[in-house]
């Protein structure tokens, strides 16, 4: 594909997408009738209240009067009296659409709604009524005993589910014109989920058991999507986005007397821009005559290979005959390049005049400042001292005496650019804690909502992790339909199947949008957990990544982006015009196979290339100074699964594939390095250096084979160390005090079982009279 195809992408990576398109992706198509219900359920009640005005007329008072009215009628015995109390308080927090004009209206009163709700204790309420409807063995059953689930199986959870989502979803926005009580409000609201109250537990662990009871097979009518939705929305709202994080993460260095971050990492991306800017036409044009004119000797329209500054690749004579791509991508051949420049040469011209200098830009230096960690420092130095003395001095990195000048210069510069992690430190207080659990005594755990959710969490972490790498399988668009896979279908399929051309069309779309809302979610729930985890403590990040790497997370990513990457982004699995919340306010224009087809005007899809960077950062965290996870990479073949991902013209994703490429490259050989030189120039423009880090040769590989079993265990065994001393609460005997006045020990009442009554005299003859007493025993302990 040429680079005219893949224009840079306009996009901005966040915690979330806009605030109407993430309240629009929790309704599927195929629920949009119920809109309608929510709608008459409320007004036959409304109106029955409150004669001939409108929901918007009443005051502050009479609205909470209503609202408190509503609330008496969920406590009901009638389930169906319930049901549509439940789905009139549903119509309130949907923004009461029918009073509203435009979509701006529907979307400032779902906010207004949805903070009254919270104040009147709806969550709390519709808490209870989940707890319920997740208990309802009935309901379980009788899903379990259909042939095919649908919609109707799962009516009252996600009605339940999607006023909880919408309170959570519009409390967690901040919008500048917000009141000083809804910013006390959202506190208050931030605090609840985070720590039990009512319960043991905090709000997000309830749902994670309900992602393993549906994987479990025990409740295949749960509505998967709306809870992935609310789970990944409450742990971005209790633990923090990653700007949050980032002030989290520059406070928590304070803290430990660590030197502030070198940069901002959020700027530094948001400023990066993508390699292989879209070629221009007159450079097409030109290249056009050349082709006529005699036939070069390198590739015409080489832009895709990642040249930033569109120069000449100085590792490369003009004689290399070596294609850079190495034939993965057929559709690279000159054919497609010469269609594609006869079709794109009707662009606008350039003015000929215009030197070409203008349109190279020169960074004016590398992105990232460069970091060394204090292991890299010894290994340099033990490496000098064996080669000029002949001994070394373990982990002393002070003494340079004995080697040459130019080795002190290159400690000095190695030091002014050392870097020490948090997780640096977190290891080495967890090491002394080992060491001298007495003299140290207990330690201190800050009550976090992280550390909450972890301790919560923490004896059905493995479940949860293969839970959601099970939905996330089932929902990624390389899987095939198997008969032992799980159904993710059942919140979006209708009672009855479609008859028609275009309700088939309708409906294939609503489940390609379903399974990629499903992606989105999961991904970003995983990352989030996983920075935060490694920012609490690096031994929770490391527990979470192992069962993640042990249930195959890796190949499943790998296998995710073993497609073509580029129509993924650009899929438009979307109807603009059923969306919430437009398909409440303007009526819905006649729908044909032309406009399904025609999809929206966007030029990528946004929870799409959302998920893809999420999964490769995802990949990123598990595979980071893990040699064995690295290794994997190479075994799975992924470099020219990632090299194609490169065709994404979009700065942040293109970095994180670099980086995947940049760890496994010493292990890929030296032609494939030779052949993806450009490839190798875009790693060292735009990834951050290491600064005695081999990557590009690797010439000591062979001499260290590494025990990669050996690396998981070690890991292993300090992660267990960790958990059973942070978490068993009853200490190890060894470490309990001892006794030692005779009077006091002989004094203690023992409880003794039943039966010792009865056979203590035989107890007596045989473990104390028959034993022998071994009196000189004794001198040897003198």
């Amino acid at each position: 594909q040429g680079s005219v195809d893949c224009p840079n992408l306009e996009f901005e990576y966040g915690d979330a997408d806009g605030h109407g398109a993430e309240l629009a992706e929790l309704y599927s198509y195929t629920e949009e009738p119920e809109l309608s219900t929510n709608r008459r359920c409320f007004e036959e009640d409304f109106y029955a209240q409150v004669q001939g005005r409108r929901w918007l007329e009443l005051d502050g008072a009479q609205q909470k009067a209503y609202v408190m009215r509503l609330l008496d009628g969920l406590e009901v015995v009638n389930r169906d009296k319930r049901l549509k109390v439940a789905r009139a308080i549903l119509y309130l927090a949907q923004g009461v659409f029918g009073d509203c004009d435009n979509e701006g209206d529907v979307l400032h009163w779902s906010r207004h709604n949805s903070f009254l709700l919270y104040q009147l204790g709806t969550f709390t309420a519709f808490l209870e009524l989940l707890n319920m409807e997740i208990d309802n063995s009935q309901a379980c059953s009788s899903a379990l005993r259909k042939p095919a689930i649908s919609l109707a199986d799962s009516t009252e959870l996600r009605v339940l589910l999607s006023v909880m989502y919408l309170m959570v979803e519009n409390i967690r926005v901040e919008q500048e014109a917000d009141p000083p009580e809804w910013n006390t409000c959202r506190e208050t609201f931030r605090m609840e989920l985070s720590f039990p109250v009512h319960t043991e537990e905090p709000f997000a662990l309830l749902l994670f058991t309900m992602v393993t009871k549906f994987c479990s097979g025990h409740a295949p009518h749960f509505p998967m999507k709306k809870v992935l939705l609310l789970l990944w929305k409450v742990l971005l709202f209790t633990l923090g986005g990653f700007e949050a994080l980032q002030v989290m993460k520059v406070r928590k260095r304070e803290e430990l007397g660590l030197p502030p971050l070198p940069e901002d990492s959020i700027q530094v991306m948001r400023s990066m821009r993508a390699a292989s800017p879209p070629t221009y036409s007159i450079e097409l044009m030109e290249q056009q005559q050349q082709k006529r004119g005699h036939r070069s000797r390198r590739p015409l329209v080489k832009q895709d290979s990642l040249d930033i500054y569109n120069e000449r690749d100085p590792f490369k004579n003009d004689d290399a005959g070596v294609d850079e791509e190495e034939n993965d991508d057929v559709d690279n051949g000159i054919e497609g390049e010469l269609d594609l420049m006869e079709r794109d040469a009707i662009l606008p011209v350039m003015p000929a005049q215009r030197p070409p200098i203008e349109r190279v830009s020169f960074p004016k230096g590398l992105p990232w400042a460069p970091k060394v960690r204090q292991k890299d420092i010894e290994h340099f130095l033990e490496a000098s001292r064996n080669k000029f003395i002949g001994f070394t001095l373990g982990q002393d990195t002070e003494t340079l005496i004995g080697l040459p000048r130019p080795i002190h210069e290159s400690v000095k510069t190695l030091k002014q650019h050392k870097y020490v992690s948090i997780s640096d430190v977190q290891i080495k207080n967890e090491e002394e804690l080992e060491k001298c659990p007495m003299s140290l005594g207990e330690e201190e755990v800050q009550e976090t909502p992280c550390e909450v959710l972890y301790r919560a969490m923490l004896y059905n972490l493995p479940q949860y992790m293969i839970a959601l790498l099970k939905i996330l399988l089932a929902a990624a668009p390389t899987s095939k339909a198997k008969t032992d896979s799980i159904n993710i279908l059942a919140d979006v399929l209708p009672e009855e199947m479609p008859i028609t051309v275009l309700q088939s069309m309708k409906l294939g779309i609503d489940v390609n949008r379903h399974k990629e809302i499903i992606v989105k979610s999961i991904s970003a729930l995983l990352l989030l957990l996983l920075k935060h985890f490694k920012l609490n403590h690096i031994y929770q990040f490391e527990y979470v990544s192992q069962h993640l790497v042990f249930a195959n997370c890796i190949p499943l990513i790998l296998k995710f982006f073993n497609q073509n990457i580029m129509s993924y982004i650009t899929a438009k699995n979307s109807i603009s015009v059923l969306d919430y919340p437009h398909c409440t306010v303007y009526d819905l224009p006649e729908l044909t196979a032309e406009s399904l087809e025609a999809g929206d005007n966007n030029q990528f899809c946004w929870r799409n290339l959302f998920s893809c960077i999420n999964l490769l950062r995802i990949l990123n965290k598990l595979t980071k100074w893990k040699h064995s996870r690295t290794m994997m990479l190479v075994v799975f073949k992924s470099a020219p699964i990632l090299k194609r991902a490169l065709k994404v013209k979009q700065a942040m994703m293109q970095l994180y594939v670099l980086k995947l490429l940049k760890i496994q490259t010493k292990y890929l050989g030296r032609q494939w390095r030779k052949s993806n030189m450009k490839t190798m120039s875009a790693i060292y423009q735009k990834v951050r250096h290491r600064m005695n880090d081999d990557w590009a040769y690797g010439n000591d590989i062979d001499a260290r084979p590494w025990d990669f079993q050996a690396e998981e265990c070690t890991l292993r065994a300090n992660i267990e160390a960790f958990n059973s001393r942070r978490y068993d609460k009853p200490q190890d005997s060894e470490f309990a005090p001892v006794d030692n006045c005779l009077q006091s020990v002989l004094g203690q009442r023992l409880e003794l079982p039943e039966d010792f009554h009865y056979s203590y005299e035989l107890w007596l003859e045989r473990e104390v009279f028959s034993q022998p007493i071994r009196w000189e025993e004794l001198l040897h302990y003198q």
